[in-house]
């Protein structure tokens, strides 16, 4: 699978990863760190939507939301998505968490990306465990199992099942982030995102397992904004470029002026460029869509509107745009930020904690902001895709 890293007669790829990195940098520190991890957290959610969305699962963001508080459908089959999708940010949380308390951990490793597929699989429904052959035979997938056959993908042979060890060794010798100076840590999430899905080292969840391990990656890198951007979504919405930039690079060299390896250097350089690109573009997104002037602007327009339904009172803004700037604020200071009688303050606080645009972790702790599904149409617009976004009435 040589090359591993993308060789080019100019820095347009050193360039875009030292721009990627300094972008990524200024989106970590438009929030105040409290509010950031609300926005990660429906972040995450949108992760989970658009990585699935690329495998050709549209499971609703509101669908995902009533998941997460273990609220199922009836249906079998939207039942079965939703519980796929909230694997997937179970999993993105587990990965984070594992990442924060092993700093050393060298993810590239077998036995890390044999743990992500383990822990996304036993939670998916049996039925989404198993698959059938291009030959008709029904296989049942393990969780963290390596593959035990030879499978073609496409137009794409994979590596033979028994010389996956050989393979994953020398993925982890090449993409270690612990051996990479960091604008080569991002060129190497994107040329470990191509390589680590041309092994295909599981039966099935590649695609899934590679864009959770590419999140993995980006913290290593330093590049993920702590949390608040995300690959898949520009996949997504570029699904046939992404899958055509995927088979470019599985292309092997086309003659000598096209590197020294068995694969196209090319289809290398064409990729990594891709998806740095992709990086640029979603990292530039989000970073409109927090810039806290138009935030408040969107939120107070919000509220507009549900003062016209008579679900809000006006002064609820106050309370929003002041957890908005302070990361939370604490309930006794509801008269204050308002400038109404205590009693008048509490209701309204109350009518924002029902309708989980502030939450707390008891009945007396400080509020923050929430991010539920209803809103995000309104504060995050094109957050979704046109259609999808839920609004409040």
């Amino acid at each position: 699978m040589e090359p591993m890293f993308p060789t080019s007669k100019d820095s347009s790829l050193t360039d875009l990863s030292i721009e990627v990195i300094r972008r990524s940098a200024a989106l970590s520190t438009s929030l105040h760190p409290k509010t950031r991890m609300a926005v990660t957290e429906l972040v995450r959610s949108m992760n989970s939507y658009y990585s699935n969305l690329i495998e050709g699962h549209n499971t609703h963001p509101v669908d995902i939301e009533r998941a997460l508080a273990k609220d199922y459908s009836h249906d079998p089959a939207m039942r079965a998505m939703q519980m796929e999708s909230a694997a997937h940010i179970d999993v993105q949380r587990l990965i984070e968490g594992r990442l924060h308390e092993q700093p050393y951990e060298d993810i590239c490793g077998q036995d890390f990306l044999v743990w992500i597929h383990s822990k996304f699989y036993e939670r998916l429904p049996e039925e989404f465990c198993k698959i059938q052959t291009p030959e008709g035979k029904s296989k049942i997938v393990i969780p963290g199992e390596m593959r035990q056959y030879d499978v073609t993908v496409g137009r794409h042979l994979a590596p033979a099942f028994k010389a996956l060890p050989n393979f994953l060794t020398r993925f982890q010798t090449a993409y270690s982030p612990l051996r990479l100076n960091a604008a080569n840590k991002v060129i190497a999430a994107a040329a470990s995102h191509h390589r680590l899905a041309w092994i295909h080292p599981f039966l099935d969840g590649n695609g899934r397992v590679t864009r959770l391990f590419t999140h993995a990656f980006l913290i290593r890198a330093q590049i993920d904004g702590h949390g608040l951007w995300t690959e898949s979504r520009g996949f997504a919405r570029n699904r046939n470029g992404y899958l055509a930039a995927l088979a470019g690079a599985d292309e092997h060299r086309q003659g000598d002026m096209d590197g020294r390896g068995n694969l196209s250097n090319r289809g290398l350089v064409s990729f990594c460029t891709f998806f740095l690109r992709i990086a640029m573009d979603q990292i530039n997104f989000m970073s409109d869509l927090l810039e806290i002037d138009g935030l408040q602007k969107r939120i107070e327009g919000y509220v507009a509107r549900q003062v016209s339904f008579d679900e809000l009172k006006p002064e609820a803004f106050y309370l929003l745009r002041e957890a908005l700037l302070r990361g939370e604020i604490p309930r006794g200071e509801a008269p204050r930020i308002t400038g109404l009688p205590e009693r008048t303050a509490r209701r309204i606080l109350k009518k924002l904690l029902e309708k989980k645009l502030l939450i707390g972790d008891s009945e007396k702790s400080p509020v923050r902001l929430s991010f539920p599904a209803k809103v995000a149409g309104y504060y995050f617009p094109q957050l979704y895709p046109e259609g999808v976004e839920i609004t409040d009435p």
